[in-house]
């Protein structure tokens, strides 16, 4: 299935946020909007008032009778406090709604950008630096903030105050008008020219960001290794690089941004004073006012001040918003650009499941029959359901059989070459062999983190691909080299194999791996608070807690990825019993280089480049004096 790419043109990627926005809060938003609606509204009618007050001052000018002008002065301005006055009350219930919408959305795309992660391939995470999807919940998130809390306001506030401004400045005299409207045709050109300039490279600013955030999360996992190889010179010198890339990014796009209101605003100065010049002549010169309301009357007067007044500061808030407009450019192009890379994570292709076989807990019914059951009885089965209507149940055995797979990470570029492995109820199976060979690779395969391009891989005679990828992997135990443990204490990490398991269970699951020794050494023994990955514990140790929550996890199906490839000798012997008696009775994929860990196993494969090469019981490995018994041979003399 070809692969959905995220929205590319701003435009999309705007038209689609506002639609989660919408379906997010259809009602709240609405609100919203109305009261911002309201005050823009409202910061428009100082002007309207302000003609009207100074007519009427004219008019006591001329007569002398302040009774009849206080009469609709003193009227008007009551209104106009009252006004303002709901408008505060707007403003602030639009803060405040404004704040519930913001936080409510980001808190939503933060759990659907989690959401889709789990949902996602583990191809996605070999191919992406770590930091820079880190980067997604928080810088990304945080431009998305700015865009929605303050962009959005401002653009539907200055936008209205703009086109209610120059309504009434039309209204009052076309004259004045267009030539406040020539200003702005100049400013626009200004905001596109720079604006435009700095798009670019806010853009490229989001991208170089999560590469930093990348690079230093990957730094950080390898201090160890940059310190024992006194790597730190290079590292140093890689980080420069890649940071001088975000500083010129950051510097080009900031440089445009910051120069743009200065210009915008003294554009706006220019033009007050244009006005102020341009009224003046007209007054003096008693040209005739050609405006709308003069249109609408049917009678046109000359120019007066109760209009060139109201007029100029009408210019400063027209300017004003034009202004704010341009410095919200900034903000929205970050925003859309942080939401172009959310979105593409989130369009990401999902992995893929067609499985319909559930694995069920299941008793022996009249016959022996196998009836599915809702208790745990310590029996599994595979539910398979027929387009018949009809269900049958295979009993879990463990049987696992691979016929002839090939199999690349990289299309046209296999790893794996017709290989064929038959691992029968009970068996342990070893795999030895160089490193790139394909050992975890075919282990990877057995838990369809990837799928084969050719071949079959037969879970109790079902093909894997009919099994529904949960119900897989609930089968499987998975031991790996590199040991993952969560912020938690050392039992909740034991509970991580079977989160339902009794504190006695992990007990007795830390006993047989081995681990309950030490663990009952720790400061507070099973509540010790493990953090960093179990940083304050040693890699063995570590390893141990792994194989515990393994075993509590108590599948039919082991596989052992170097699981004591970090415990020492001594400690190996421990595990290595508490290993024997969990896979009793189990089948077992083992991969080891310690040839001392495989030597038990029922047969050993002998993998090179992608192909099995060798297969047999170690004496009968021995007894060939291929390449088993030479690794054997110098293993053996190294110890």
């Amino acid at each position: 299935m070809k692969q959905r790419k995220g929205p590319t043109g701003q435009g999309k990627i705007l038209l689609r946020l506002l639609k989660m926005l919408f379906a997010a809060y259809p009602v709240l938003l609405p609100v919203t909007v109305c009261c911002i609606v309201f005050s823009a509204v409202t910061a428009t009618m100082p002007a309207i008032f302000q003609q009207q007050v100074i007519a009427q001052i004219e008019i006591w000018y001329q007569s002398g009778d302040w009774t009849a002008a206080s009469q609709v002065i003193l009227p008007k301005i009551a209104v106009l406090a009252g006004l303002y006055v709901i408008s505060l009350l707007t403003i602030t219930a639009e803060t405040q709604l404004m704040a519930t919408i913001t936080q409510g959305f980001l808190n939503k795309m933060r759990c659907a950008m989690f959401k889709k992660m789990q949902d996602l391939p583990i191809s996605y995470f070999d191919t992406h630096k770590h930091g820079d999807i880190m980067s997604h919940y928080t810088n990304d998130i945080d431009t998305l903030r700015q865009l929605i809390s303050q962009a959005f306001p401002t653009l539907i506030r200055a936008s209205i105050i703009v086109v209610s401004v120059t309504c009434i400045m039309l209204y009052y005299s076309i004259w004045m008008t267009l030539v406040v409207l020539l200003g702005v045709c100049f400013m626009i050109f200004v905001t596109r020219k720079i604006g435009g300039g700095s798009a670019k490279y806010f853009m490229r600013q989001q991208a170089a960001i999560g590469k930093t955030e990348g690079f230093i999360q990957e730094m950080m996992n390898g201090q160890k290794v940059i310190k024992v190889f006194c790597h730190e010179e290079e590292c140093q010198k890689d980080f420069d690089q890649i940071n001088e890339e975000l500083f010129q990014d950051s510097f080009r796009a900031n440089a445009f941004a910051n120069c743009l209101g200065p210009l915008i605003q003294n554009i706006g100065n220019i033009l007050y004073v244009i006005i102020a010049t341009v009224g003046g002549i007209l007054l003096i010169a008693q040209v005739p006012n050609l405006s709308l309301g003069a249109l609408a009357a049917g009678s046109l007067t000359v120019l007066t001040i109760d209009i060139v007044i109201p007029f100029l500061n009408m210019t400063k808030q027209f300017t004003g918003n034009v202004n704010q407009l341009s410095q919200q450019m900034n903000s929205i192009v970050m925003g859309l650009a942080g939401a172009g890379r959310i979105f593409r994570l989130m369009d990401e292709q999902p992995e893929t499941d067609e499985g319909y076989v559930t694995l069920v807990n299941c008793k022996a019914g009249e016959n022996d029959e196998i009836v599915e059951c809702e208790e745990f009885t310590g029996w599994w089965a595979w539910r398979h359901p027929h387009h018949d209507g009809t269900l049958t149940y295979t009993l879990l055995e463990g049987d696992i059989r691979l016929h002839e797979v090939d199999f690349g990470y990289v299309p046209g570029k296999n790893v794996l070459h017709d290989v064929s492995v038959y691992a029968e109820p009970g068996d342990k199976v070893a795999f030895v062999g160089a490193t790139g060979a394909g050992k975890t690779t075919i282990t990877n395969l057995i838990n369809r983190f990837y799928d084969i391009e050719d071949g079959k891989i037969r879970f109790d005679g079902i093909n894997i691909n009919k099994i529904k990828k949960s119900d897989l992997r609930r089968s499987l135990g998975l031991v790996l080299q590199e040991t993952n443990l969560f912020t938690g204490t050392v039992m909740d990490n034991i509970r991580y194999g079977k989160l339902e398991a009794t504190d006695e269970a992990c007990i007795k699951a830390a006993r047989l791996a081995g681990a309950h020794d030490f663990i009952t050494r720790l400061p507070k023994g099973y509540d010790t608070m493990l953090t960093n990955n179990g940083a304050n514990l040693s890699q063995g140790q570590r390893q141990l807690i792994a194989i515990a929550r393994a075993a509590v996890a108590d599948p039919p199906v082991m596989i052992m990825d170097e699981a004591t490839s970090s415990i020492d000798t001594r400690t190996e012997a421990i595990v290595q019993k508490g290993m024997d008696k969990l896979m009793e009775g189990r089948s077992t994929f083992v991969i080891a280089h310690r040839l001392s860990t495989v030597m038990n196993s029922d047969v050993i494969m002998v993998l090179d480049h992608g192909r099995i090469i060798e297969r047999g019981s170690h004496d009968q490995l021995i007894a060939a004096g291929g390449v088993y018994c030479q690794l054997y041979t110098g293993a053996f003399e190294l110890e």
